[in-house]
C-alpha cells in the first residue's frame, strides 16, 4: 500500500466513495465545497432571505453567535509524536447505542423552510451515515425505505405531570433512544433578523409561500414574536415526572452553569448537553466551548456530557472532545448541506466534519477517543 491509499483509507473515502467522485468543483455539484462555510455560501444563494436569515441569524446583536465561533480561536491544540496513527477509531457509545463518530446532527427548527419534507431527507442522511438524530419532529415516521435510524426525541417541555409522563410514554413507543429536555427556551426570544424581516412564525410548520404567491398577514403584526411563552413554569420536578413514566434517558439541553450541571446530576439527569442555543435565545451569554471545561468538571464523569454551538471543523471537535465533551451536536451545517444539494449535502457535510475530525486525531497523536484529555488544549488570549 502507497502513501496515497494509505491516507485515503484513513480518512475513509472508500466508504464515502458514492459523494466522493473527482468531478470539478461546482455550486451544482456536491463534492464543490472544501469545507462547511462553502456549503453555507452556496445555500445561501439558493435560500429565500427569510430562510437564511431564520436559521444563520442569532438574538439581538449576535453576540453569542459571533462568540461560539470567535472562542475556538483561542482554544490551541498541543499535540503528540511518534505515537501509531496508522488506524484511527473515532467510534464511541452514548446510553446503549455504538455510532462511528462522536457527532451528532442537532434538533433545529426551520426545516421546512428549505423543503416540505426537509425533515424526512436529514432523517435519511442520518440513517445513511449511521448518526444519531435529536429531532422534536418524530423521525421514526421518515425511514420507511431507508432502515433504521437511532433518534432523540427533543422537547421544550410539557406544563404538567400528566401531559410530561404521556409524552415520555408515546416516544418510547414510537422507539426513541432518549428524550432531550431543552430547557433554555421558556419564551421566544428577540430576534432582530425575524422582525425585520417581518417573520411570520406560521411558516414554521408550512414553509414559506410559494414564488408568486402573496404571504399570510403577520399573526401579530403590532409586536415581535417575542415574549411568546413556550414552558415557563418548568422545574426540576420534570425529570421526576419522565423518569416516572419511561427508562428512556433523560437529558438536559441548555446547561451553562455549573451549579446547574451539579444540580442536574443530583436530580438525576442521564446526561447533558452544554448549549446556549446557537446563540439564539439570551444574547451576551458565555460561548459553550469555554463553558464546557467547568460543566465537566461539576459533572466529574458521572453522566455524559456534550456540547453545541459553533462548529464547523474537525479540529473544532477535538477542541470539544478534549475538553469534556463525550460528543457534540451540530445544527446549522446539516441545514446548510440540505440547502445547497439535498440529502446528499447533509451526507456529504457529516462524511467531511467526521473525515476532519480523524484527520485532526492523527495529526494530534490520538489513535481514538480515549487518548484524548485535557492537556492537548491551552487557552490563549
Amino acid at each position: 500500500m502507497n502513501r496515497r491509499q494509505a491516507f485515503r483509507r484513513l480518512l475513509g473515502f472508500a466508504a464515502a466513495s458514492p459523494l466522493l467522485a473527482q468531478q470539478a468543483p461546482s455550486e451544482e455539484d456536491v463534492n464543490g465545497p472544501v469545507n462547511v462555510h462553502e456549503f453555507e455560501e452556496i445555500a445561501k444563494k439558493k435560500l429565500d432571505k427569510l430562510a437564511y436569515d431564520f436559521i444563520a441569524g442569532g438574538v439581538e446583536d449576535e453576540l453569542t453567535l459571533r462568540a461560539n465561533r470567535e472562542a475556538f480561536q483561542h482554544w490551541y491544540l498541543i499535540p503528540r509524536v511518534l505515537t501509531d496513527v496508522s488506524q484511527v477509531d473515532m467510534s464511541t457509545e452514548l446510553f446503549g447505542v455504538r455510532i462511528p463518530q462522536p457527532i451528532l446532527v442537532a434538533p433545529t427548527g426551520g426545516k421546512n423552510l428549505i423543503a416540505p419534507n426537509a425533515e424526512t431527507l436529514v432523517a435519511k442522511a442520518c440513517a445513511r451515515t449511521q448518526t444519531l438524530f435529536c429531532t422534536g419532529s418524530g423521525a421514526e415516521r421518515a425511514l420507511e425505505d431507508e432502515g433504521e435510524v437511532n433518534w432523540w426525541s427533543n422537547t421544550v417541555g410539557q406544563a404538567t405531570r400528566e401531559a410530561a409522563m404521556s409524552y415520555a410514554r408515546r416516544m418510547e413507543d414510537r422507539g426513541a433512544k432518549a428524550i432531550t429536555l431543552t430547557v433554555d427556551n421558556q419564551y421566544q426570544s428577540n430576534r432582530d433578523r425575524n422582525n425585520r424581516n417581518r417573520f411570520d412564525y406560521g411558516y414554521m410548520g408550512t414553509g414559506l409561500p410559494k414564488p408568486g404567491q402573496p404571504p399570510p398577514p403577520p399573526r401579530n403584526p403590532a409586536r415581535p414574536a417575542m415574549w411568546q411563552p413556550h414552558t415557563p413554569n418548568l422545574t426540576w420536578d420534570y425529570i421526576d415526572w419522565v423518569r416516572g413514566a419511561t427508562n428512556l434517558p433523560v437529558i438536559l439541553k441548555g446547561i451553562l452553569a455549573p451549579e446547574d450541571a451539579e444540580l442536574a446530576v443530583r436530580r438525576g439527569a442521564s446526561g447533558i448537553i452544554v448549549s446556549n442555543h446557537g446563540g439564539r435565545q439570551l444574547d451576551g451569554v458565555i460561548a459553550t466551548i469555554d463553558a464546557l471545561p467547568d460543566v465537566a468538571d461539576a459533572v466529574g464523569g458521572k453522566v455524559p456530557v456534550l456540547m453545541d454551538g459553533g462548529i464547523r471543523r474537525g479540529s473544532d471537535i477535538l477542541k470539544a472532545l478534549a475538553l469534556g465533551a463525550k460528543a457534540v451536536l451540530v445544527g446549522r451545517p446539516p441545514l446548510w448541506g440540505l440547502a445547497a444539494f439535498g440529502q446528499a449535502g447533509v451526507e456529504r457535510v457529516l462524511w467531511m466534519l467526521g473525515a476532519e475530525l480523524k484527520l485532526s486525531m492523527a495529526l494530534a497523536g490520538k489513535p481514538n477517543l480515549a487518548a484524548i484529555d485535557r492537556k492537548m488544549v491551552r487557552r490563549l488570549g
